[in-house]
């Protein structure tokens, strides 16, 4: 990849699919995830809604790399849940996705084919109900700087049409911005170059 194929196809809102086999019910729910410690709140949530649920198998892929990812079969055989969700996302080429299925036991053993196939079509079902939006890859900065900085960091954050993500303003300034990949150098070179600003590079969505 050189700098500037820093695109990829990710979900705008989160999507949900179903299918069901011989009284089992899987529920798949797709969601935009780009922070991994947001992993535990999504899952909490999830088996909130669903607390007789016999399993809550997940996997996520994050960034343009195909080694960032992570599954999970949560008491399925190993290899019949997470790793039939993960390869949905690969084959659709998206990322920046986190996908938790919901299994209700049916009584009647599906064995792994059948997990495999239920995993992967409630998965598919997910994505295809997704509204799949193309987006850059961007970094994230954290920044502080003095009050008497703002108008010149604001003009560099309008001029590069930065996405704010976070901010407080006080005799302190701390701002959270993403940057396209592409763009990282010469903006963080601007930033970078005003008076008592600090500049931390925090992850890349």
């Amino acid at each position: 990849m050189n700098l500037f194929e820093d695109t990829y196809k990710t979900i705008a809102k989160p999507a949900e699919g179903l299918f069901r086999d011989k009284g089992s019910k899987f529920i798949a729910y797709a969601y935009p995830f780009d922070d991994e410690s947001a992993l535990k709140a999504v899952l909490d949530e999830v088996r909130a809604l669903h607390p007789k649920a016999r399993h809550h198998c997940y996997a996520y892929r994050l960034g343009l790399d195909r080694s960032v990812f992570r599954v999970n079969d949560d008491g399925e055989p190993t290899g019949s849940a997470g790793r039939p969700i993960l390869n949905v996302l690969l084959s659709n080429e998206l990322t920046n996705v986190l996908v938790v299925v919901v299994r209700y036991f049916g009584g009647t053993l599906l064995g792994i084919p059948g997990l495999i196939n239920a995993y992967k079509t409630s998965t598919q079902e997910a994505v295809v109900n997704a509204e799949i939006i193309e987006r850059y890859q961007q970094d994230i900065y954290h920044i502080q700087f003095g009050y008497l900085q703002m108008n010149e960091v604001m003009r560099v954050v309008k001029d590069e049409n930065l996405e704010i993500r976070n901010q407080l303003f006080d005799n302190d300034c701390v701002m959270e911005f993403a940057v396209r990949q592409a763009h990282v150098n010469r903006v963080i070179d601007h930033l970078g170059s005003l008076e008592n600003t600090k500049l931390k590079y925090l992850r890349t969505v």
